[in-house]
């Protein structure tokens, strides 16, 4: 399957609010391939030029319901810096993922959230958990693993996540207070 901007289904189909479903493990050839052209695109959308020649926008996660695929499989490749300013890259092909704790702490990015399947400027934070832990199955490390996330991986994963419900990140901003005042929350 061809990914590319065109392809990504967009947030006025109604299919991006379809629930998505287990896939069975292990997984099949179709399932298995999706994903890793999912973590194709993820980590060709950060490359300028592949980016340019392939038609693809900046991301740091795709969920096959994006792909107009009802599955719970997400690609993330997170770039970011440890405490030593450090890279440190990120990197998933999940199968089946949940999220088995969060905590009480609310975390955001300050400039707010993006999407794919989202072509309008949404203004407004998206309160998330600072730290979530999920399971699932990684098709990089080839067995089931628990990811003990906060900061920005773990918005990351929420936002995915989200996906497998039906949910866009505009659904958390709230319109009469967009950017409401929030206590010790993790501001990123």
């Amino acid at each position: 399957m061809l990914i590319n901007n065109k392809t990504i289904i967009k947030d006025n189909d109604p299919l991006i609010r379809r629930k998505s479903e287990k896939v069975a493990l292990p997984l099949s050839n179709e399932d298995e391939t999706l994903l890793r052209e999912m973590y194709e695109y993820v980590k060709n959308s950060t490359d300028e030029e592949l980016a340019k020649k392939l038609d693809l926008r900046p991301a740091v996660g795709l969920s096959a319901i994006q792909v107009g695929v009802p599955k719970q499989l997400t690609a993330i490749i997170l770039h970011d810096l440890d405490a030593n300013g450090n890279e440190i890259v990120t990197e998933y092909m999940l199968a089946n993922p949940r999220i088995v704790s969060k905590s009480v702490q609310p975390a955001y990015l300050q400039t707010g959230e993006g999407c794919l399947s989202v072509d309008q400027d949404h203004q407004g934070f998206v309160v998330r958990h600072a730290r979530v832990t999920v399971k699932g199955y990684d098709l990089i490390q080839d067995k089931e693993i628990t990811i003990r996330a906060r900061g920005y991986l773990a918005i990351v994963l929420q936002h995915e996540l989200d996906h497998f419900d039906g949910t866009l990140f505009y659904d958390h901003i709230d319109p009469k207070q967009p950017y409401p005042l929030i206590r010790d929350a993790m501001v990123i």
